[in-house]
């Protein structure tokens, strides 16, 4: 029995998720304008860099888990912390979990930022690289029913332990049944935070039974954005909805564990620190020569064609903060459709997020943010869904796969074309690492400005992002 709970709890910590796709309704009101430049709002930028990446490793701030000592024996024998070379417990955690003590001194496990923040790129993690490889296709709710009666059963409703859990599994069952996607790679960050919140009074965080609003049938989900291009935003999200202090936004996946606002007030302290981090986070450079010519011609035709939604770059760099009206976009509108119909900016901005200091509050727009390039070269796929594999089909729509299919191996990573080498499988062969255009919320359309191009121009573009 003790051998099988411990395998529920470890299947629990490493599987990923997946709830068949609903049409949504259309957005009934259209914008005035083709491009809306996102205000800049104040933000603390005096935390401690070094501080903010310790707190990332080690610190609390999800505050209730599993109980380290269900696991420890198995991690300790199996795994090592190769990315991080952490100490103490967490040299035996994976790198994208934290081992830390709850509020009652229990140490417990549970997910850090690096779950969905460190991407796998030609056979290496990059830290702050958008995790395409994540994969929400199973449903979590078995998984999180066996792991609240697991724990129940080794240690006790009236454990120290139990308490140390309590939270995280009351929000991991409330959670679980509304992040099963469709599609491999997509990650559904929204719909989890959506679906916690809804279980918490938003004036002090703590746990009600009775969701505070309703939630879409509907499991949207998106690519994961690089955390290097944080310093230069404005607004946070794909729709630019989160505005004001960024240490409250990124600070967000904490309702998956904390127990209330004075849980979430001594997270933020920290979150401070890690914004800090963020700012010193760097792109990596493009790994092979770059043929100059190419690009300086490239840079040329950027200028012409891109600079004046996705910013300046080199000597002189600046960045516009501009969404785009989805009728000039014109790629999938599902997530900005989801977000003007979810309850939870009403939520958001009436409680704890947008009523108290540092105040951040939620501000949907009919439109997606024109993202900073830098590393662009490794951040495929791209979209806001992820739906295109490489850099030469993103500026060449017809060239773009109705479905496409890639090994799982991030070694197989194109330089040439810049993004994921696949196979374009018939749909009889869909398995794996298939990626689905026909969904709703998963389309490949729209972003067709570089269609006018020639190849050539085209490939010195390329040759010029490379370079970001």
């Amino acid at each position: 029995m003790k051998k099988l709970l411990t395998a529920a709890v470890l299947f629990l910590l490493y599987a990923c998720a997946v709830q068949h796709d609903t049409p949504l309704p259309a957005l009934t009101t259209r914008p005035d304008w083709k491009t809306l430049e996102v205000p800049a709002t104040p933000q603390d930028l005096s935390g401690n860099p070094e501080a903010g990446l310790r707190f990332l490793l080690y610190g609390n701030y999800l505050g209730t888990g599993v109980p380290w000592s269900m696991v420890e024996k198995r991690f300790t024998r199996t795994v090592r912390d190769t990315l991080w070379q952490r100490s103490g417990p967490n040299a035996h955690a994976p790198y994208l979990m934290n081992v830390f003590e709850a509020a009652n001194g229990v140490p417990v496990m549970n997910g850090n930022c690096f779950t969905c923040h460190a991407g796998a790129l030609n056979g290496r993690l990059v830290p702050g690289l958008g995790n395409s490889f994540s994969d929400y296709r199973r449903s979590f709710k078995p998984m999180a029913n066996a792991t609240s009666m697991a724990v129940r059963i080794k240690y006790g409703k009236r454990s120290a332990e139990w308490e140390a859990f309590e939270d995280f599994g009351r929000y991991f069952k409330k959670m679980a049944p509304h992040i099963r996607t469709g599609q491999p790679g997509a990650n559904p960050a929204f719909r989890l935070a959506e679906a916690c919140m809804m279980h918490r009074n938003p004036d002090d965080l703590s746990f009600r039974e009775t969701p505070q609003f309703a939630i879409s049938p509907f499991p949207v989900a998106t690519d994961v954005p690089p955390l290097w291009n944080v310093k230069k935003k404005n607004a946070l999200y794909y729709d630019g909805i989160g505005r004001g202090d960024f240490s409250k936004l990124i600070f967000q996946a904490s309702v998956l564990g904390i127990p209330d606002s004075t849980a979430a007030r001594q997270a933020i302290a920290g979150f401070k620190d890690v914004l800090a981090w963020l700012h010193t986070l760097e792109p990596p450079a493009f790994p092979e020569k770059i043929n100059e010519q190419k690009a300086a011609r490239g840079q040329l035709i950027f200028e012409d064609k891109c600079a004046k939604c996705h910013g300046a770059y080199g000597a002189q760099p600046s960045y516009p903060n501009k969404v785009v009206a989805l009728e000039v976009i014109k790629t999938d509108p599902v997530y900005v459709q989801y977000i003007h119909q979810s309850g939870i900016t009403a939520w958001y901005n009436s409680g704890w997020f947008a009523q108290s200091e540092p105040r951040s509050w939620f501000e949907p727009l009919p439109g997606y943010v024109a993202p900073p390039l830098d590393g662009i070269w490794a951040t495929a796929p791209y979209l806001h869904n992820g739906s295109v594999p490489t850099l030469e089909a993103l500026l060449h729509s017809p060239s773009r796969p109705v479905r496409w299919q890639r090994s799982g191996d991030s070694r197989d990573y194109d330089l040439e074309k810049v993004g994921w080498k696949y196979t374009v499988p018939t749909r009889a062969q869909k398995k794996g690492w298939t990626y689905d255009t026909t969904l709703p919320g998963y389309g490949n359309g729209g972003h067709t400005f570089g269609d006018a191009l020639s190849a050539d121009d085209r490939a010195a573009l390329i040759e010029y992002l490379k370079t970001l």
